[in-house]
């Protein structure tokens, strides 16, 4: 098993407010200057979506609003 397998493996194992703990670390410890490579798919999507911001045609929502209708609605359900 790869070291990346065996992480992955361990990390699957924690519950559900550990896993999105370490989300959160491991997205924050990629540097700003090192964004991922992206397909021209991707690329496309994201400006399809930047641009209905600009105009209006959408409406943003933070992650505590969403997280919180989630848990009310399903409440605290590990991913497995």
């Amino acid at each position: 098993m790869s070291d990346y397998q065996s992480v992955l493996s361990d990390a699957s194992r924690l519950p559900v407010e550990d896993r999105l703990r370490l989300i959160d670390a491991l997205a924050a410890s990629v540097p700003d200057d090192q964004p991922p490579g992206l397909s021209e798919a991707w690329k496309s999507e994201i400006e399809r979506r930047l641009n209905e911001l600009e105009i209006g045609d959408v409406q943003t929502e933070n992650w505590a609003a969403i997280r919180g209708r989630l848990l009310k609605s399903y409440g605290e359900v590990d991913a497995d």
